[in-house]
This record gives C-alpha cells, sequence and structure tokens, in this order.
C-alpha cells in the first residue's frame, strides 16, 4: 500500500512529528511504502477564489499544491498528523484539504483509507473532541476508511510523548495495516 503521512506540524521535532516517524517505522516495516510531506513547511496559499481555474483547470497560485495533489492521488492511504490547538488542525493542513477537496471530488470513488495522529497537553476534551469532529465529516465527505486514530491526551513536550504509551500505539497502527 503506498501511504502519505501529512505533516501539519511547524515544530519538526515536536511530539506529533514524532508520532508520524513511529507510524512510518512501522508501516515500512510491514512493507508498505511511505512518503512524508511536511505541509507545515510546504509552500501552500490559501484559494484565492477567484474564477480562473473553475476548480477545473490549472490553479493559478503556483505554489506546491499541484505536486503534493498528485502524491495524494497516487496513495492508497492519507496519515493526517497534527498538534492539536485549541481550534482544531494545524492551519496549513486545513488549508491543503481545503484546496484538495474544492479539486477532487473523483477521490470519493476510490476507497481510500486514512488515520489520525495528534499529541496535546489539555485537560479540555471538547478539543480533542472538536477535532475527532471535524475529522469524521472529513472521512464521511471523502468517503475514506478510518484506519485508526491516535490522540495523544497530556503531551505537552517531546519528553512527555516519548515517555507515554503514544509513540508505541502510533508505531503498532502501522505496523498492523
Amino acid at each position: 500500500m503506498r501511504i502519505v503521512i501529512l505533516k501539519g506540524s511547524p515544530n519538526i521535532d515536536g511530539s506529533s512529528n514524532m508520532l508520524a516517524k513511529n507510524f512510518s517505522k512501522g508501516a515500512i516495516e510491514a512493507n508498505h511504502e511511505v512518503k512524508e510531506i511536511d505541509v507545515a513547511h510546504a509552500n501552500i496559499s490559501p484559494c484565492i477564489g477567484c474564477v480562473h481555474c473553475g476548480y477545473e483547470g490549472e490553479c493559478v497560485l503556483n505554489d506546491d499544491m499541484d505536486e503534493i495533489r498528485n502524491d495524494i492521488l497516487k496513495s492508497d492511504m492519507l496519515v493526517f498528523v497534527t498538534p492539536l490547538y485549541y481550534y482544531g488542525m494545524s492551519a496549513q493542513l486545513k488549508t491543503l484539504i481545503d484546496r484538495f477537496c474544492s479539486r477532487n471530488f473523483s477521490i470519493q470513488r476510490k476507497n481510500f483509507k486514512s488515520a489520525l495522529l495528534t499529541v496535546a497537553y489539555n485537560a479540555d476534551d471538547w478539543t480533542f473532541d472538536a477535532l475527532e469532529a471535524h475529522y469524521d465529516t472529513l472521512i464521511r465527505y471523502l468517503n475514506l476508511d478510518d484506519c485508526g486514530r491516535v490522540l495523544g491526551y497530556g503531551c505537552g513536550t517531546p519528553a512527555m510523548t516519548k515517555r507515554s504509551r503514544y509513540p508505541d500505539e502510533a508505531y503498532n497502527l502501522g505496523k498492523r495495516l
């Protein structure tokens, strides 16, 4: 299976990217092809909402979106990796999803798989609930088969995450696909 991991954390050495690394290790050991895309540092602009492309032609924004879109369309599984902010997932990952969904209705017929990896030091469950609700909406919209989630509660730093069970959960999720 070809897996694309979409990493939305601006902190390259952060906790959520640690989960992505462990997931990737497990998936590679299970003989899957894995490509990690650093969405947080990619050149992805919000859609300017113009009529130039009509969502069908060439996009007038000269950014990394076409290359990322092609990688996604060639894959069999998407793994969304994001730190959890009070408003949900990272803004750059949201921008990628918005731009991708607006032009790729055909993905709904492809039978993609997906997973969600996130961590946060947060005592309020509502932020995790909000992220999961948004993710559930996305997987229904794109007709994705949810293969699992690693929701790292109480992990504010990479050191806290490393001592938790969440890196092993991410590895095991990748390994059991």
